[in-house]
């Protein structure tokens, strides 16, 4: 099959989901996720301050996509050092800086639903970016030893950390759209279920949901999720300005802005309120008008995209 940039992807990026099933990395009582922070030092900042005022047991983990948008190597240096202070996964964007595919391009595994403009920018970003990151040689290597997934306890439940979906680093089983039809609530379904998961924790597709599944009953015992945060570092719904975290915990929040109860676990998205103008500021002095990312971008990180937070929080009730 001819590869496609920005569409195809390598072999490589595929575990599945059985690979999921091992034993977990560590236990926790409170589990901060946090993809797509997509090189906003703003939001990172902010959400290392919400973080670090969790009490009780607890650990982050970056699955992926925390670089992008970074093409100063001082911020990209900052990013790198910031979000390796914690638990990492690798998304698309770290596996292409790391070790580039040929025919790869980005990395993104895009659908068909995604414009061909759109790719063709998000190709050219990666271009970009690798020009930073090979002046980095340490950074690269340690972005290049990090795992493609994450498997962790939280109150004793199992939660599964990846960047795209049950069975690939890039793939979009987990995004709102795939899963807004039968085949793909049946497909994460599939995965819940070969990983022993409770939760799978996920990002990769840029727009949130937390799909909540019943498995043979009624009510939190029977329940497991798929909680996608979206992307922490740029808006997630139409007119706001902040970043999404998932946080998965014994124990609520009390500012989530929604949530669901699954098994012993509370599973919420966190808001991260960043300096808004100040990444603004950032962002167009390293992609000014005309640029890529730019076009791709800009509207989305001031305006937010075409979609509302209560397309986010969905039950499967089968």
């Amino acid at each position: 099959m001819r590869e496609r940039p920005g569409r195809s992807c390598p072999l490589s990026y595929r575990y599945g989901a059985r690979a999921l099933a091992g034993a977990a990395a560590l236990a926790v009582d409170t589990l901060w996720v946090a993809g797509g922070l997509y090189g906003n030092r703003f939001a990172l900042e902010r959400l290392l301050e919400l973080y670090d005022a969790e009490p009780g047991s607890k650990a982050l983990v970056f699955n992926g996509d925390f670089h992008w948008f970074d093409v100063d190597p001082g911020d990209f240096e900052y990013v790198n050092r910031r979000v390796l202070e914690h638990l990492a996964t690798r998304g698309n964007v770290e596996t292409e800086l790391a070790e580039p595919h040929a025919g790869a391009g980005c990395g993104c595994g895009y659908p068909e639903w995604v414009g061909e403009a759109e790719v063709e920018r998000s190709n050219r970003i990666m271009e970009r970016l690798q020009c930073t990151a090979r002046g980095l040689p340490e950074a690269l290597a340690a972005l290049g030893a990090l795992p493609a997934y994450a498997l962790a306890e939280v109150g004793g439940e199992r939660v599964a950390i990846v960047h795209g979906d049950g069975d690939s680093l890039a793939g979009w089983g987990f995004s709102q759209e795939s899963l807004a039809s039968s085949p793909g609530q049946a497909g994460a379904r599939a995965a819940l279920t070969a990983a022993g998961a409770r939760v799978f924790a996920s990002s990769h597709t840029c727009l949130p949901v937390l799909q909540i599944f019943a498995f043979g009953g009624e009510g939190p015992a029977h329940a497991r999720a798929v909680a996608n945060n979206g992307a922490a570092g740029m808006p997630n719904f139409r007119g706001t300005g902040y970043g999404l975290a998932s946080r998965i915990s014994t124990r609520p929040s009390g500012r989530a802005l929604y949530a669901a109860r699954v098994g012993r676990l509370h599973v919420e998205a966190q808001p991260i309120d960043y300096d808004r103008a100040g990444w603004e500021r950032r962002f167009v002095e390293q992609w000014p008008a005309d640029s890529e990312a730019h076009r791709s971008y800009y509207e989305r990180i001031v305006h937010g995209p075409r979609y509302e937070a209560s397309q986010a929080r969905r039950v499967d009730a089968r």
